[in-house]
């Protein structure tokens, strides 16, 4: 047994410590998922480094959204309640980019800059949906970007190859 481990270390592979590590020459790894997938709306500021969807297999990762104006980096104005019917429209324009669409989120978390809006987020939320009712997770925060009143991150789920 000894021997046998011996030759296989000679032939493919290197002793390293406790640790056995491949040459990688002899090792083959194949991936039987994809790669990440990055989509970006257009109009999005160059200081902004993310995408708005990244797709992992079957799940869609959706960046945080603000209530912004497509294009702009001007907040709809009128507080918490606009902004969140407008940051819904938005992550339903990114969702597009990948074909899928708000009845597709499996989960949403929403930040507030304050809690107190907690109210008129919920009824636009409510309204951008529909009947659909992902998981969702509310948190206050100190601040977000740009002055907002909120942001709302999602994970999808649409398997791949499905046409809508």
């Amino acid at each position: 047994m000894m021997m046998r481990l011996a030759a296989l270390a000679a032939s493919a592979f290197a002793l390293s410590g406790c640790v056995l590590v491949a040459d990688t020459a002899d090792v083959r790894i194949e991936r039987d998922t994809p790669p990440l997938e990055t989509y970006r709306v257009d109009g999005l500021p160059d200081w902004a480094p993310f995408s708005s969807v990244a797709r992992a297999g079957d799940l869609l990762f959706v960046s945080g959204h603000l209530g912004r104006r497509p294009g702009s980096e001007d907040l709809v104005p009128g507080g918490a309640g606009p902004q969140t019917t407008q940051t819904m429209a938005n992550i339903e324009t990114s969702l597009a980019l990948v074909g899928a669409t708000l009845d597709d989120l499996a989960s949403c978390t929403i930040y507030l800059a304050d809690m107190a809006d907690y109210p008129a987020m919920n009824a636009a939320y409510a309204a951008a949906l529909g009947d659909h009712r992902p998981a969702r997770a509310t948190a206050g925060v100190n601040a977000l970007a740009l002055g907002a009143a909120v942001e709302i991150e999602c994970v999808a789920y649409l398997p791949e190859g499905d046409d809508k």
